[in-house]
C-alpha cells in the first residue's frame, strides 16, 4: 500500500490524503474553544486570497494542536516506517519554528516521547526520543542529485494545510468569507472553500487568517452532512519574532545512534520517489474535488496473495524484510481482508470508507481513492 502515500495523493486529495494512506484513527474531535467574534473591517474573499498569496513571513514560533476523527479503523502503526501518520488519529501537540525557507523545525510531543524534524541550511535531521535514534541527510546540490524531503509529507501547520487547499481552487470551488474569529489571541478572518460537485465528501474547508500578519492560524475540514470538523489544526500560541539560530542546531543527546542517509539519483524513466521494480502506474481521473487517484500494484505486489493461497512456502525470515516487519504486515493484511466486499459491472473488490474519502481495492490489482462517494469510484472503475 506504499503507493498510496506518494506525493500525488497529497496534491489531489488535500487535505485528507492521510486518509487515502489507509492510516487513521477514531478519537472524538470537537472544535477548538470558541471566543467572541472580533469586529473587523469587511474584506472580500478575493482580498483574503491576495492577503495569503502576498504575505511575507520572516519568522514564527508557536504551538499547534491537531485533532482528527476521519472515521477509520485503528490502523496506526500497521505501516512500518511512516511514524508521522500517527498525526491522523486523536489529538496531538506540535511545536514549530520557522526562520525562512532553509531553517525550519517541527517537534511532535506525545505521551510516548518526542520526534523532531529539523532543517538547518543543507542539513536535515530527524530524531526520536524513543530509542534515541537520529537520521541525517544532506540536501542535493546543483549537480542534479535528488533532494530528500525536508519536512513531513503531511501538513504540520495551518499554513501548510492551507497551501495544499489553495492549490486546489478551480471553477469547481465556491469561495466565500465566513465569520471572524479569535485564534491564539489574534483577530482573524475566515476564508471558506466549498466544492460544487455533490460527489465530493468534503463539505467545507475553513481557513482562519491573521488579520494583520495574513498567516493561516486555523484550518478545518468538514465532511458532508456534519457541522463538526473531521480534521482541524490550530495555533494555540504564536510568536512572529524570528527564532534564535540555536533552535535549528541539532545537538545529539548522549548515546544517540545516528544513521547517515544519501540522496539517490533518479533512474532514467523512473521518478525519484519510486523504488526500482515498483512502478505504481499512478494516474488521475477527473479534476477538482472529485478527482480520483488510480494506481495499479506491480506484478510482485499482486502475486503475493495468490502465492499464499496456493500454499507456496513463505520466504525465510530476513529474506527481503526484517522479521520485525512481519507482525504489522500480517495485521494490515488481516484488516484489509476484513473490509466489506463489493462488486458490480466494474468487477469486485474491497471498500474502505471514512468521513472524507473512499478507497476501492479491486481484485484485479487496482487501487482507486478520492475524497468522493463510493459510487464515484465505481464509475471510474467501470471506465
Amino acid at each position: 500500500m506504499s503507493i498510496l502515500r506518494s506525493r500525488p495523493v497529497l496534491r489531489w486529495l488535500v487535505p485528507v490524503a492521510a486518509g487515502v494512506a489507509v492510516i487513521g484513527g477514531g478519537a472524538a474531535v470537537g472544535t477548538f474553544a470558541a471566543e467572541a467574534e472580533p469586529s473587523l473591517p469587511p474584506r472580500t474573499a478575493a482580498q483574503l486570497l491576495v492577503d495569503l498569496q502576498t504575505s511575507s513571513l520572516e519568522g514564527l514560533s508557536g504551538t499547534v494542536v491537531q485533532r482528527a476523527d476521519l472515521g477509520l479503523p485503528p490502523l496506526v502503526g500497521l505501516v512500518p516506517g511512516n511514524d508521522l501518520t500517527a498525526l491522523l488519529s486523536g489529538t496531538h501537540t506540535l511545536r514549530v519554528w520557522y526562520s525562512g525557507p532553509d531553517r525550519q523545525r517541527v517537534a511532535l510531543v506525545d505521551t510516548l516521547g518526542q520526534r523532531d524534524i529539523i532543517r538547518n541550511g543543507q542539513d536535515v535531521w530527524t530524531w526520536e526520543s524513543r530509542g534515541n535514534t537520529a537520521r541525517h541527510r544532506a540536501l542535493g546540490d546543483s549537480t542534479g542529485a535528488a533532494k530528500p524531503e525536508a519536512t513531513p509529507s503531511l501538513p504540520a501547520t495551518p499554513r501548510e494545510a492551507a497551501d495544499l487547499a489553495l492549490s486546489a481552487i478551480d471553477p469547481s470551488t465556491e469561495v466565500s468569507v465566513g465569520r471572524s474569529a479569535t485564534v491564539a489571541g489574534r483577530d482573524a478572518y475566515e476564508l471558506v472553500l466549498a466544492p460544487r460537485d455533490r460527489d465530493s465528501l468534503v463539505h467545507q474547508l475553513r481557513i482562519a487568517i491573521d488579520a494583520k500578519q495574513h498567516v493561516p492560524l486555523r484550518f478545518e475540514v468538514l465532511a458532508s452532512g456534519s457541522d463538526q470538523p473531521a480534521f482541524e489544526m490550530a495555533f494555540t500560541q504564536v510568536d512572529y519574532r524570528r527564532p534564535d539560530a540555536d533552535q535549528f542546531a541539532f545537538n545529539p543527546p548522549p548515546g544517540v545512534s545516528v544513521t547517515e542517509e544519501t540522496a539517490e539519483r533518479p533512474t532514467a524513466g523512473r521518478p525519484a520517489h519510486v523504488a526500482p521494480g515498483r512502478d505504481p502506474q499512478v494516474r488521475t481521473v477527473g479534476d477538482g474535488w472529485t478527482t480520483v487517484l488510480v494506481a495499479r500494484l506491480d506484478a510482485a505486489e499482486g502475486q503475493k496473495p495468490a502465492a499464499a493461497a496456493e500454499g507456496q512456502k513463505p520466504a525465510a525470515a530476513g529474506a527481503g524484510r526484517k522479521p520485525a516487519d512481519a507482525a504489522p504486515d500480517a495485521d494490515l493484511s488481516k484488516l484489509l481482508g476484513g473490509l466489506p466486499a463489493v462488486s458490480g459491472d466494474w468487477g469486485s473488490g474491497r471498500l474502505l470508507t471514512g468521513k472524507l474519502f473512499s478507497v476501492l481495492l479491486t481484485d484485479d490489482g487496482r487501487v482507486l481513492a478520492g475524497a468522493v462517494t463510493p459510487q464515484r469510484l465505481y464509475q471510474v472503475a467501470r471506465g
